[in-house]
């Protein structure tokens, strides 16, 4: 019964919510949406692209009586050779080891996750779609069902005014507790964790990005510099990353997962 109210609330909500499509497009942007990508008839999926994701059927009946809509869902629209290691960071934040996909070996909760990754050998920087115009149905419902989101990202030191091969991470996003979570969190943790609640293009404040479109319209969004996410890896390349994971990338993933954990009641 919870598992089918889940997905009714959660397509309902995406239908009520007006599509990112109808927005224009980013002059930085080759496909106004997820919906145009997936249209265009030079792209493949499995072969350009790649959609992946997990919803979570089974709740404990407690956490459901407790908090019946599904907690975080975790995002990665750029991920795959994108802006790379997010696809890597959503599975480990959502609770799943990169590598082997299964459950990692806390005892946290596993979150519902999506992600959007290109998968070509070159030139997948076309397939960026900016969050503030991400239609994917599956996105939309996961988000639409849960109280709360949270977008994975890359970015350049520049874009932070910050000097070449600075690990930092930009924190954003509509959901002021959440944010002053994963900045306290992070920061505690020793990374350079910058507020992004007033940064010119990358707050994550518009209501249209994906991390936003939750239950209470609002979600966190995190930018991590490419300093910080070759530091994640061993080898930083797309078929080797999930593999080659180092300390940095799990005292990343903990910390993020506890700030999730400090707002699980608000």
């Amino acid at each position: 019964m919870n598992t089918s109210r889940r997905a009714f609330l959660g397509l309902v909500a995406a239908t009520a919510i007006p599509v990112a499509a109808a927005r224009p497009a980013s002059a930085a942007d080759k496909y106004p949406s997820n919906t145009a990508l997936y249209a265009d008839p030079e792209l493949v999926e499995g072969i350009d692209y790649a959609r992946r994701y997990r919803r979570h059927e089974q709740f404990d009946d407690s956490l459901t009586q407790k908090f019946p809509f599904p907690g975080t869902t975790i995002l990665a629209p750029h991920g795959g050779a994108i802006e790379g290691g997010t696809s890597e960071l959503c599975h480990a934040v959502a609770g799943y080891h990169p590598g082997t996909l299964q459950p990692a070996p806390d005892t946290g909760p596993r979150h519902d996750l999506w992600m959007f990754e290109g998968i070509r050998p070159a030139d997948n920087a076309e397939l960026h779609v900016t969050s503030a115009h991400c239609d994917d149905p599956v996105a939309l419902s996961l988000c639409a069902g849960a109280r709360r989101a949270l977008g994975l990202h890359g970015c350049s030191p520049a874009q932070l005014g910050l000097p070449e091969g600075a690990r930092a991470v930009l924190v954003g996003g509509r959901d002021e507790p959440f944010r002053r979570a994963l900045l306290s969190r992070l920061g505690a943790a020793g990374f350079q964790a910058v507020d992004g609640a007033e940064h010119p293009t990358l707050s994550g404040r518009d209501p249209a990005n994906i991390a936003n479109r939750t239950l209470r319209g609002a979600g966190g969004q995190l930018e991590l510099t490419t300093g910080l996410r070759d530091a994640m890896f061993t080898i930083n390349t797309r078929p080797e990353r999930r593999n080659t994971t180092t300390p940095v990338f799990w005292s990343f993933v903990a910390a993020v997962r506890v700030a999730i954990a400090d707002v699980v009641d608000l």
